[in-house]
């Protein structure tokens, strides 16, 4: 018998949820793809099964690695699959991280990133513009924390950088896709303007 035989044994479907034998081997991808994760494309390749049964899969198996009480969970994040500590174990990982936290962005850094979320790629001055103040430490921030990068030059005087966000970006705030960070400032903004009211 060949592999692909093999593959396709494991994969046979039960009460429209995988085998259970394929759970352990999806977490094992998940480990060896590390920090990095694995799309879902490649999930797919790998497993041989269908792109739209990978977030099910993958569900599955945060559901198993519960009830296994495993240390881990799988999550999506940035667009990739990934394995993270469970939030129960928290308390203890602080106390074993000796690397200070990295301060929260200040107000000026968030404003700044938030424009450059919804209007990228944008520039420096642009940027200035819609927060009416200078920017420069702000944008400095963000780029320091590779949250922000160059994406080439805008035309005309002077040829000035754009900006737009990278993907530690979604990481950075554990979010998935740009619509939940863009859903997420949205919040925020209506938080200020009720504050405001």
């Amino acid at each position: 018998m060949d592999r692909t035989s093999d593959i396709l044994t494991v994969q046979v479907s039960l009460a429209g949820s995988y085998h259970e034998s394929l759970l352990p081997i999806l977490e094992g991808l998940l480990f060896v793809a590390g920090t990095e994760g694995i799309s879902s494309k490649e999930i797919a390749r790998v497993l041989a099964i269908p792109e739209h049964d990978v977030e099910p899969l993958c569900s599955q198996v945060a559901s198993w690695q519960n009830q296994q009480g495993r240390m881990f969970e799988a999550k999506l994040i940035a667009g990739a699959w990934q394995l993270v500590t469970v939030s129960s174990l928290s308390p203890y990982l602080e106390r074993l991280a000796v690397v200070p936290t990295p301060a929260a962005l200040s107000q000026a850094a968030l404003e700044a990133l938030a424009i450059i979320v919804y209007k990228q790629p944008i520039t420096r001055s642009e940027v200035e513009m819609i927060r009416g103040v200078k920017s420069d430490r702000a944008i400095g921030t963000l780029i320091a924390r590779g949250l922000i990068k160059e994406a080439g030059r805008a035309q005309g005087p002077g040829r000035p950088f754009l900006y737009e966000t990278t993907k530690d970006v979604l990481e950075y705030f554990g979010l998935s896709s740009r619509e939940e960070l863009l859903a997420m400032f949205d919040r925020i903004a209506m938080a200020d303007t009720d504050e405001k009211a």
